[in-house]
């Protein structure tokens, strides 16, 4: 049992579950877990929607967790193979409960499972999380009934949903390349765009969990190497690439530079507001300040949040905000049940493009004002006293608040410093109002967290 409590402290995150396949997440374990979701996460519904992304486990571990959640007299709607954005469609649409079973960007030995309420609403470690931890750990859950398996396809309706978000009539051909990653992505695009006139390249859409050209995680620029030469080679507009269970997208311009996140986040927030004018939209605290200087400009109520998922998908439903952006590659939107999804931020940076009618750098020109860091991570014993130290150098010197770490804004740029929710880090974020500001500040607290 010691090692079983050891095993579920470690596989249960701030936000979803993840671990090495059968040495951490194993069939019988997993079972566990999708009876304990139903009896947590289910118990006001008659069924769990289910999917999977392309890693060889992801298909036996989905169908065992659907084993746990009918032995509480639940049925399983398997969608089959699906991103996550796709899985939350899903709950939305048909208002149940959801379990996505992948490890996104992470290496093919681990797995893992993304939960979600009735309407894709979230599941953290704090909402629901440790409740069904806590279930798992006290031993097997006991049967209660037995639900049925059923099959649904969902991706025409998903990809009708995603291509609602724009104008497609009035879209005019955008040149791009998509670097999937042997991810989900070669899935999902194809039939999102296969109406829309978009000239698309691809690149790597075979499903292959075992990521034979490059790990699906393109918030590294290694992995985008390829999709940059393409663009270049090929004269193309852009590049977009997506994560390997296609929930981030990510863009590079057709230089092949890579767009910082912030940057797309101001240009998808302006068109939503062109959608839904007057709306709130959101932003977290290591956005670009370009992010909510977009939406005031546009006539928006911009919002600050912590960072987070379900921090950000809570505070949408009680501001009603129709769009949400996050530094790392996560758009959230009111009308697709407040949950993320790389696909339609895709599409709308697409049709800004097709507004345009231009390349990509020209199109977020107008938002790149200021000089960020990128986020610096950093190994340090005690975070606690690393914080309390910058804290005590600045303190003289800006406006500071820990809404989520440490945020000090200076005259000529700010900075927010963080503990990482997965991994022992200080991340580190910084932007100035030139590059000359940044590295300055940048350097100043790389000094302090290393004393």
């Amino acid at each position: 049992m010691a090692d079983r409590d050891a095993v579920l402290r470690s596989i249960f995150k701030a936000y979803d579950i993840r671990g090495i396949v059968d040495e951490e997440l194993t069939e019988e374990l997993v079972r566990d877990i999708g009876a304990a979701s139903a009896a947590v996460i289910g118990r006001d519904a008659d069924a769990f929607v289910i999917g999977h992304d392309m890693r060889l486990s992801s298909e036996p571990l989905s169908r065992a967790f659907a084993e746990g959640v009918n032995s509480q007299g639940l049925d399983a709607v398997l969608i089959g193979l699906a991103s996550t954005d796709m899985l939350y469609f899903a709950s939305g649409d048909l208002d149940l409960p959801g379990a996505m079973f992948t490890a996104s960007h992470n290496p093919a030995r681990y797995n893992g499972i993304k939960l979600c309420k009735a309407g894709a609403q979230p599941v953290s470690i704090d909402g629901g999380g440790s409740a069904i931890r806590d279930l798992v750990a006290q031993g097997r859950v006991a049967a209660t009934g037995s639900g049925e398996v059923r099959h649904e396809d969902v991706l025409e309706r998903f990809a009708d949903h995603v291509r609602s978000f724009v104008d497609a009539g009035a879209l005019r051909p955008v040149k791009l390349a998509v670097d999937a990653g042997n991810g989900m992505g070669g899935h999902v695009v194809p039939p999102v765009f296969a109406p829309l006139p978009f000239e698309v390249t691809p690149l790597y859409f075979e499903l292959d969990g075992t990521f034979p050209n490059h790990p699906a995680n393109p918030i590294e620029e290694d992995n985008l190497r390829d999709l940059q030469q393409v663009v270049r080679e090929h004269g193309l507009q852009l590049g977009l690439a997506f994560d390997g269970d296609a929930d981030r997208m990510f863009a590079v311009d057709e230089k092949g530079q890579p767009v910082p996140s912030s940057l797309i986040g101001a240009v998808v927030a302006r068109k939503m507001l062109q959608k839904a004018p007057g709306s709130t939209v959101l932003y977290n605290l290591i956005c670009s300040k370009v992010v909510p200087e977009t939406i005031q400009a546009n006539g928006g109520t911009a919002i600050r949040t912590r960072v987070g998922h379900s921090f950000i998908k809570e505070t949408m439903a009680e501001t009603d905000a129709v769009f949400a952006a996050e530094h790392s590659g996560h758009y959230y939107f009111r009308d697709n049940y407040r949950a993320d999804s790389g696909l339609i931020a895709a599409v709308v940076l697409l049709e800004a493009v097709s507004e345009a009618d231009a390349p990509l750098s020209e199109v977020v020109a107008p938002y790149a004002v200021y000089a960020p860091s990128g986020e610096v991570n950093f190994e340090v014993d005690d975070q606690r006293a690393a914080l309390d130290r910058v804290e005590q150098h600045f303190a003289e010197r800006g406006s500071i608040d820990r809404v989520d770490g440490l945020t000090v804004q200076l005259e000529d740029g700010w900075f927010n410093l963080r503990p990482s929710n997965t991994e022992p880090l200080l991340r580190l974020n910084v932007e100035g109002d030139d590059e000359t500001a940044m590295v300055a500040l940048r350097d100043e607290v790389a000094d302090l967290v290393t004393d």
